[in-house]
């Protein structure tokens, strides 16, 4: 049994590790790399192994970073099985067209305005592509056990980060390797808690937050407060949001402000079709999550649901108090640019992060103080009150994974930390090493590792 690791070093995104094993290739995960221009750049290079090559994928959730480069791999030549849970089939059928969507529009819109150094601008794949990826999709159940081929055998566990989320343990009947996706925290408001998977001889690990522990503040207190001061200014609060999830959580918070009080009665604007569709699937599956359907229904009922693009620029206008979200999370595509071109500039106006800002974003960018950031050719003055909000995240914390962790019936032979910047996974390394004695490393970019 090897491992090859294809992305999600030295990075949060792009994550793909190959695994081959009796001749077999099974790619776990397939996603973007996102950020830094030269992380980008990877998305369009040749793929380290022939995609023809590949047998089967298996999905630990739907997020971009984990999904995104389905289309690009069909394209280029990849035909077999992509195995998930039901949670991520349903999601992963508004976010692929929607990757393929926006990517074609940025590409008509570079060569609309002629600010691309290619000429003409493409898109790295097409919805066509996205559905072609999702003919070749097969759904299984939690637990369920998944025959590859050759004595290869997958089980799919639920890790609580998003719906459909799983971590996956895969056996060849001598060995076994646990890949962790993004884990889950165990007091989320809305999701359930992570399972705790059986014991392998080989770990994966996430390391988003390997350096970072989640800022204890009371959340509805700080988010009342940010809306509070915004609307006493005249001001907008515009929240960039991850279509799935956070979008989810951060409606469940409004809710509640608006149930108990603690808020103006303000308009509440969701811009991301995306978000509206999963939102939706969000109600399908309460099974994963902790709110009933009543519950869900009275969340979602007083909020404004924007699908068309006029809607969306309309909203660029208004000018009275409001509370509008919109994707993507970390400002780097989607509705929620054009947003910032438009209300950026306005210092009543207060832009609130709350996920995970990748280096190299715009959202990274305005966090760190940028006084301008850079979209669609120009430099966009950034005069907005900039908020994040730390404490709120789907991925645990390093202390929630060694907590996870600390759970599991046997320590595996060696842990292999990825899906992290360089601080972030030495950090996670060095937590595991010291406080749970487990062998671990901190694998580089195509390195290749003989599990014996």
């Amino acid at each position: 049994m090897q491992l090859t690791f294809l992305g999600a070093t030295g990075t949060v995104t792009g994550s793909r590790t190959l695994l081959e094993s009796k001749g077999k290739r099974i790619l776990i995960d397939c996603g973007l790399f996102q950020g830094l221009k030269q992380l980008r750049l990877k998305n369009w290079d040749a793929f380290p192994v022939e995609p023809s090559s590949i047998d089967e994928i298996l999905l630990t959730h739907a997020h971009i970073d984990h999904s995104g480069y389905l289309p690009r791999l069909v394209k280029m030549g990849f035909s077999g099985r992509i195995y998930c849970t039901s949670g991520t089939h349903d999601l992963c059928q508004i976010l692929l067209p929607d990757s393929a969507h926006l990517q074609e529009e940025e590409a008509r819109y570079a060569n609309q305005k002629g600010f691309s150094k290619h000429h003409p601008a493409l898109p790295l794949y097409s919805q066509d592509d996205a559905q072609r990826a999702l003919d070749l999709f097969q759904t299984v159940d939690f637990h369920e056990l998944v025959d590859l081929g050759d004595g290869l055998q997958a089980r799919f566990y639920s890790n609580a980060h998003i719906l459909g989320s799983s971590c996956i343990h895969i056996s060849d009947g001598d060995k076994s390797v646990l890949f962790s996706g993004d884990v889950g925290r165990s007091n989320d408001p809305l999701m359930r808690a992570p399972e705790i998977p059986p014991a392998s001889d080989y770990l994966v690990i996430e390391s988003t937050y390997g350096d970072r522990l989640h800022d204890p503040v009371n959340t509805l207190e700080l988010l009342a407060q940010y809306i509070r001061e915004t609307v006493q200014q005249g001001g907008i609060l515009l929240i960039p949001v991850f279509a799935v999830g956070r979008a989810q959580e951060m409606l469940f918070y409004l809710h509640q402000l608006k149930q108990q009080g603690r808020i103006p009665h303000i308009p509440i604007y969701l811009n991301s079709p995306m978000a509206v569709d999963a939102s939706e699937i969000f109600q399908l599956h309460c099974n994963e999550h902790r709110l009933n359907p009543q519950q869900c229904a009275e969340m979602f009922a007083d909020v404004h649901m924007v699908n068309s693009i006029e809607q969306s620029q309309s909203l660029n206008h208004m000018r009275q108090p409001m509370i509008l979200l919109a994707a993507s999370g970390m400002a780097s595509g989607g509705r929620v640019v054009h947003h910032i071109k438009a209300f950026a500039g306005n210092p009543r106006n207060t832009i609130l992060f709350v996920g995970f800002q990748a280096a190299g974003t715009r959202g990274a960018a305005m966090v760190n103080g940028a006084s301008e950031v850079k979209i669609h050719g120009e430099y966009i003055p950034i005069k907005a009150r900039i908020a994040s909000m730390t404490s709120l995240s789907a991925h645990a914390d390093y202390v929630e994974i060694l907590q996870w962790l600390n759970q599991f019936k046997q320590a595996p032979k060696l842990t292999f930390v990825t899906h992290g910047e360089p601080v972030a996974a030495d950090a996670m390394r060095l937590h595991i090493e010291e406080q749970l004695k487990w062998q671990t490393c901190v694998p580089d970019y195509l390195q290749k590792v003989n599990l014996s």
